[in-house]
């Protein structure tokens, strides 16, 4: 059943590939392929993370933001290639996901994607990984790391290959990176700092979201490498179109709100997670969210050029 599931979804993703350059729909994609929506709907959304609406809006703007820089085509020719019927339409998508004008982004000559193509595990999946799976990653494994950086590089706007790829090596040399294996390729990695606590990067597969891998990531930090520290990571602000679900899935494991940052130019939050151990907890330590952004409250938006936690 899990290979039928992958082989239908794989489908569905070959064909929205194959028709970036049109305007699509859950039922254009479903007749196209002659499945139910309602069933293509489900799996496709349960598999990738992602509806077929959303996958594909993300791909097109992706293409369109790799043309704005790589091409002179006039914005407006750009948009209707993107699936957009005017050139306003396409403007206000655009700057709601890149946080900038198609113009402004063109200008700026700094392509970044916000989705890549999606490539599935047609292998069973296994569901039985533990935390004692999770190990320290070694130079072997910088390859089929940065594949999966690839693959969840919606978690990471803006994120610099060349600038992570030299950081991941020193990450590895220092025993600050881990890496969550089924079989041959890598379903979960994670950069973090001993020091301050944070999680600098964190990907898991998009097949694999759904099985509760960040908390097994999670786990090991608390329970064996942070015992009794908080844990902090950013993520994407409240209401940012871009976010896939980051940071409801922080908040559903316990992180809480703090403060607003703006981190190589993108706006994020900090979110903060307690020590498991009471007993360890650092004094003046509260769990209530400070300068969380929420109406009425305070902003603290900081500017960082390298912020601490970022490095990866």
């Amino acid at each position: 059943m899990q290979g039928q599931t992958v082989r239908i979804v794989s489908q569905a993703i070959r064909y929205i590939e194959e028709h970036l350059h049109e305007k699509m729909d859950l039922d254009m994609v479903a007749s196209a392929l002659h499945y139910s929506k309602y069933h293509l709907h489900r799996i496709f959304t349960k598999t990738v993370g992602l509806t077929i609406h959303d996958y594909a809006k993300r791909r097109q703007l992706t293409e369109a933001a790799k043309l704005l820089v790589f091409s002179a085509k006039p914005i407006i020719e750009i948009a209707l290639m993107s699936g957009y019927e005017s050139q306003q339409a396409f403007t206000d998508i655009f700057k709601a996901m890149y946080k900038t004008s198609p113009a402004e982004f063109r200008e700026a000559e700094n392509f970044y994607p916000l989705q890549l193509e999606i490539y599935l595990k047609e292998e069973l999946i296994k569901m039985d990984l533990t935390k004692d799976n999770i190990t320290f990653a070694t130079p072997e494994d910088v390859d089929d790391w940065m594949e999966l950086v690839s693959l969840t590089i919606d978690g990471y706007p803006c994120l610099d290959k060349g600038d992570y790829t030299a950081n991941l090596h020193r990450y590895i040399a220092d025993k600050k990176a881990l890496i969550l294996r089924d079989d041959d390729m890598a379903i979960g990695v994670m950069g973090f700092s001993p020091d301050t606590g944070s999680i600098d990067f964190l990907a898991v597969h998009p097949q694999y979201r759904h099985l509760g891998i960040t908390k097994l990531f999670l786990d090991k930090l608390a329970d064996e490498l942070l015992y009794g520290k908080e844990i902090t990571l950013t993520t994407y602000r409240a209401g940012d179109k871009a976010d896939t679900g980051w940071r409801e899935e922080y908040r559903r494991l316990g992180f809480a709100e703090r403060e607003l940052l703006v981190e190589y130019g993108y706006p994020t939050q900090r979110f903060v997670l307690p020590p498991k151990n009471k007993e360890e907890i650092p004094q003046g330590y509260t769990s209530m969210p400070e300068n969380t952004g929420r109406k009425g409250e305070t902003r603290n938006d900081r500017n960082t050029e390298k912020p601490v936690g970022r490095e990866l």
